[in-house]
This record gives C-alpha cells, structure tokens and sequence, in this order.
C-alpha cells in the first residue's frame, strides 16, 4: 500500500535530529495528537530502518511535538475505510500489520530507544512507549488503553503492555481504560522516571548519552539478548543468555572493559 510521508504542510511526519551518537526521531502530527495514521506509521517504519543501519548511532529517543505523545490508530481514517467494497478488511489488516512490524521494530532495533513522553499516551500510542526500552514521563504524563470504552478492547497494545508491567496490573488498564497518571505508571513499572514537564526531553537524553557512552557492541548483543531470552522457560533463558556472554566475552570490547577495569583506567571503546 502507498502512504505519504508528509502532511498538507510538507513537515515530515517524523523528524529526525542527531546529538552525537544519540539520533532524536519526533512524531510530528500535533494537530491530530501523532495519532498512528498509516502514513505516520510508514514514517516512523523509515526513521526506524534508517537509524538501525548507522553504526555511529548508538541510542535513540523517541519524542514528540504537541500535547499528545500519541493519541493511537487514527479512529477517522479507519471510519472512512468502513465504506470499503469489504467493509474496510483489507485496510484494517494492512494497518495492523504495518503497527505491529513497528513495535517490533522498535523492540528489534539495535540501539536502545527512549521515550520521552510529555503528555497523554492512549491506546497504540500507549503500545508505543511501552515497547521502547526506556520512558521518560512528565508529570502531567497519562497513560491508558481505552479500546473497551468505544467496543474495541485494545488486544494489540495488551502484547506491548503485558510484557511491560504485571499481568493484573495490564489487565485492569484494559478492563477499565482508565487514564493512569505519570506516578501510577512509574508504581507498576511502565515508566522508568517521572519529572517536570520541562525536563522531560533533557532527561531521555542524558539516559540516552550514558548508554552511547558504552560500548556499542556489548549494548546491542545486550539488547537482543535480553529481549530472546525473556520469553523463554528458565533453562533455555539460560542456554540464550550463556551463548550471548559468551560471544560478549570474545569481542574486542570486552577484552578492553575487563583490562581498563584491572588496570584501573577508562576504557577506550571501538565497539567492536
């Protein structure tokens, strides 16, 4: 399916600043609170697939412009796929599909990602920040998956949400589709820090700078590691977690890290 990467204005979708080794990608749809459109969810699929090829970036926050960090699918454009020849199937599929590739893109991309959440995240919006592997959130933050208030229990963002936070504790934002403040999602584990809305970005990006201070190689077999193993049975979480240690050990970095820390100096990485 062809989707445009801009709106009306010609402002991309997503933008893209890079602090050293740390690229910022910002949903940039404020007008329609970065609601995940088609075109945006293309959008944002390019950021991710472009940034995940540059060696040289080794985090990456993920922000965005407005009051809303994003407000989930687009309910207008969905509503006007109903008028379809097929009742809007082929839309919905297409457009569940491209979500879904997207949080997996964002689980599976080499560096870490960062949210950094300055207002409301509902729905798959929600389903976004909870996929990163860090989220920064205002004060003011909110967070909820309100599908069940309008007929639509929120089953896509429960995959994300479930593997965030408890098992009651997920259930009962979708039994409910309550907004949870800032502090309420920090308490069940869904937000890593809670600060003044004006902090919100500087604190994602001094996360993101101290993990692109490490070494690169061993942050990313970390990463994919972590995320293999978390869905296995102990003994094979094991298995996975020992081969991964195990090529850790024989790259160049670790060799480094363990000299620097017995010869009692800084490291001087070459992720690698």
């Amino acid at each position: 399916m062809s989707v445009p990467a801009q709106i009306g204005d010609n402002s991309p979708l997503v933008l893209r600043q890079d602090d050293g080794a740390v690229a910022i990608l910002t949903l940039n749809r404020p007008a329609a609170r970065n609601s995940l459109s088609r075109a945006m969810l293309a959008a944002l699929s390019a950021r991710l697939e472009e940034v995940a090829a540059e060696d040289g970036i080794r985090a990456v926050v993920l922000a965005a412009n407005g009051p809303a960090f994003s407000a989930g699918h687009d309910l207008k454009e969905i509503t006007a796929h109903r008028s379809d020849p097929d009742g809007g199937r082929a839309f919905f599929e297409d457009c569940m599909a491209a979500c879904s590739a997207v949080m997996q893109a964002v689980v599976g991309l080499p560096q870490p990602v960062v949210a950094a959440v300055q207002g409301v995240a509902t729905a798959a919006g929600c389903q976004l920040a909870a996929s990163c592997d860090l989220v920064v959130a205002s004060s003011a933050a909110k967070f909820c998956t309100p599908g069940v208030d309008i007929g639509l229990f929120c089953s896509t963002p429960a995959v994300a949400l479930s593997r965030a936070v408890p098992r009651k504790a997920a259930m009962e934002m979708l039994l409910l589709g309550e907004m949870i403040p800032a502090e309420e999602a920090h308490r069940i584990g869904l937000v890593n820090r809670v600060v003044p809305p004006e902090a919100v970005l500087d604190t994602a990006l001094d996360l993101a700078r101290r993990i692109a201070a490490r070494s690169a190689v061993a942050v990313r077999m970390g990463k994919r590691g972590f995320n293999r193993q978390i869905g296995l049975d102990l003994p094979q979480a094991y298995a996975e977690a020992g081969a991964v240690m195990v090529e850790n050990l024989l790259a160049e970095d670790a060799a480094e890290g363990i000299g620097a820390f017995l010869g009692k100096r800084q490291p001087s990485w070459r992720h690698r």
